[in-house]
Formats: structure tokens, sequence, C-alpha cells
């Protein structure tokens, strides 16, 4: 008989780039399903993270590990950010704005991995980065409504969060860094509380979408997504996930007809572009021509 997973051991390099993928692509159906969702931004982020963490406390149970050190409690209140601040960017701007406006996050882990958790940045990490940049300059130039403006702002917000989130996350490699998933999914839970009884609550079909969110979209996927950290380089972590920046808006095109303005197409490119190039790089290398920068 097969014994559990104990979430200490790293996996192989191959099986954490195919939880990644997972992950991105479970990650990917997010924009669909919570624009599917009528009601308040911050209730749909505390009900889908509310569900979230019943699902990873079911799958890992007590084998997730509390040591409320700094770095897993400054982590959970990253992957809180990270979470609501994408819903919110969600419903105020389009789909593709939120999702490449949060791959922003390389960003801030060459700004600032090597001083927390040694991993250095290279020339060629620095030009995606210059080019990520310019990319997310285009989209606030496209369609400058008040709405669209507080929702590319979200959008930038939650791209900082999931890239000091990932950092922490990074840092507990040895540890248990699916436990600062389930506690910032309980962070979420509760600062959403309030609004879930403001408002009306969603029909059958918009309680059957919050479902997939939280059991699928963020619960399953943040558990593999954790374990392919132990194995995986932070800045691998964020850039190698292309899929689900490309199909988080391709759905949302499909069922809902949501198109982005023009500029923010150019900059989606850019950002696509860089971080593709990146991932194809990453990806050819052989392992032994990757150091360990931790």
């Amino acid at each position: 008989m097969s014994q559990p997973y104990d979430w200490v051991t790293p996996v192989n390099r191959k099986k954490a780039l195919i939880f990644l993928i997972m992950a991105s692509f479970l990650w990917s159906i997010g924009g669909l399903f919570i624009k599917l969702i009528i009601w308040h931004p911050m209730a749909i982020a505390g009900m889908r993270s509310a569900l979230a963490a019943l699902t990873i406390y079911i799958i890992a149970g007590r084998r997730v590990r509390f040591n409320w050190s700094p770095v897993q409690v400054g982590g959970a209140f990253a992957y809180a950010g990270t979470v609501t601040f994408f819903v919110v960017a969600t419903k105020l701007t389009t789909a593709a704005n939120a999702v490449l406006l949060q791959y922003t996050a390389p960003v801030y882990i060459a700004i600032f991995g090597y001083r927390f958790i040694r991993e250095r940045t290279a020339r060629v990490d620095w030009l995606v980065v210059a080019v990520t940049l310019c990319g997310m300059v285009l989209f606030f130039f496209d369609d400058l409504t008040a709405g669209s403006f507080w929702g590319n702002g979200s959008g930038v917000l939650s791209g900082f969060s999931f890239g000091l989130l990932i950092l922490c996350m990074r840092k507990q490699k040895d540890g248990s860094p699916v436990a600062t998933v389930l506690l910032g999914n309980v962070i979420t839970a509760l600062a959403g509380l309030p609004f879930m009884f403001g408002s009306p609550l969603p029909d059958w079909a918009g309680w059957g979408a919050l479902a997939v969110l939280g059991i699928f979209q963020l619960g399953i996927s943040y558990i593999i997504y954790s374990i392919a950290l132990k194995t995986v380089t932070a800045l691998e972590a964020v850039l190698i996930p292309v899929i689900e920046p490309l199909f988080n808006p391709l759905w949302v095109l499909l069922f809902l007809g949501e198109i982005p303005g023009p500029r923010s197409i150019i900059g989606a490119l850019l950002i696509l572009g860089s971080i593709t190039f990146y991932s194809l790089l990453k990806t050819i290398q052989s392992p032994r021509d990757i150091p360990d920068r931790v």
C-alpha cells in the first residue's frame, strides 16, 4: 500500500513542471467563473477561499504544519491580497487585463528575490522584467474609465501580492508552504464575510461556479503548486505557468464575448511574448545547467 504524500519531500523536476502546468490550467478558469457570479467581489473572494480552505484541509489534513513564523504569516496575507485583488480586478476590468497584470509578479521577484531568498537574477531575467513593465504600462492607456482604472490598479496590486507570496512560499521550501495557502484562505474568507450579507445571494448557477472556483480553481491548484515550489525556483514558478494568461481571457472571449482594447492587446503580446520566451529557455535547459540558486 502506497504511503500518502508527506508534504515535505520535494518531487523531481519533471513532475514539478507538470504540477505547475496543471495548476496554471486550473487557475485559467477563474476569470470566466468569477464573471458568471453576480455578487460583491469581496463576497466572491471570501466564499471562494472558504471552500478552498475546506478543500485543502480535507486533502492535506493533519500533515499541514503551522509554525506561525513571520514568513508563513506574511505569505498568508500576501496570498489573501493576491486572490482578493484578482477578483476585484476581474469584476472591474477585462479578464485579460486582470490576469496579465497579475503576471507582473516577476518584476517584484527579480527586484527582491536575491535579498529575500538568495536567488540571483540573471540578465535575461531583467530583460523579461523590462518588457513586462512596458506591456503593463499600455494597459493604463486603454479604455480609461474609472472602473477600468481601479480594475487595472487592483490587477497591479494582485501582481505585487503574488510576487511576495511566491517569495514567502519559496522561502519555506523545506517546510510546509501549503500551510501558508491554507491560512491565507482563512484570512480571505474572514475578510469577505461582512460583504456576503450586504447584497442578494447568488443563484444556483452562481453557487455552482463558486464551488468550481473554491474546490478546483483555488484549492486543488494551490496544493499541487505548493508541492512544485519545493523544487523549482521562484522566477520559474511564476514565469513557466503560461497557460493561465493564455487561456483565461480566451475562455471569457469564447463564452462571454469580452474583448480587450487594442493597447491592452499589444501589452498582452509583450507580456506573453517575454514570458513564453523565458519559459522555453528554462525548459530546454537540462537540470544540471540550472544552478541551485537558493
